[in-house]
């Protein structure tokens, strides 16, 4: 072999060894801090990306005496915050698409959501890793929401009121 077939397989093999370092660190980058999301900008006339899976709209609903309008952030760095609820769902997370953002280091991407049922607002816990607490107790399946009880997401707890 001569030296130049030499060379030119050395530098092909440490191009190689340095490609496969950067998949490696590409793959760990990505199981750390989760894959960039770019939010688009939305048509007026467009339909969302994804949405809920909904029954079809009943006819107007009553107006529920027992149903709560507002959530109150009890608890966290968020403590004092009051928002108005949507008409059916609202989400909770780390994402910026949440409606409800909370950032700690206990909180999912998309932690739970919030959906208007029936009998009144249902927690939801989205397999998050460190679960949502409804009064104490850990959330498993879709629970109804009593007024005024603490709901625990991460560091962070908040009550539905009217």
């Amino acid at each position: 072999m001569g030296e130049l077939t030499l060379f030119v397989l050395k530098v092909g093999f440490l191009i190689l060894l340095w490609v496969f370092v950067f998949v490696i660190v590409f793959a760990l980058r990505s199981d750390l801090f989760g894959q960039k999301v770019r939010k688009l900008p939305v048509a007026a006339n467009a339909a969302p990306a994804f949405a809920p899976v909904v029954a079809p709209p009943a006819p107007a609903r009553p107006v529920q005496t027992g149903t709560a309008t507002r959530l109150v952030v009890t608890a966290g760095a968020k403590e004092g915050l009051e928002i108005s609820l949507p008409e059916e769902l609202l989400t909770i997370g780390r994402s910026s698409e949440s409606d409800l953002v909370i950032r700690d280091d206990y909180t999912s991407t998309h932690h739970a959501r919030l959906i208007l049922g029936v009998n009144g607002w249902m927690v939801e816990d989205l397999d998050s890793t460190n679960g949502t607490t409804l009064d104490g107790s850990r959330v498993t399946t879709q629970t109804l929401v009593p007024l005024n009880t603490p709901v625990t997401i991460g560091t962070t707890t908040f009550e539905l009121r009217r």
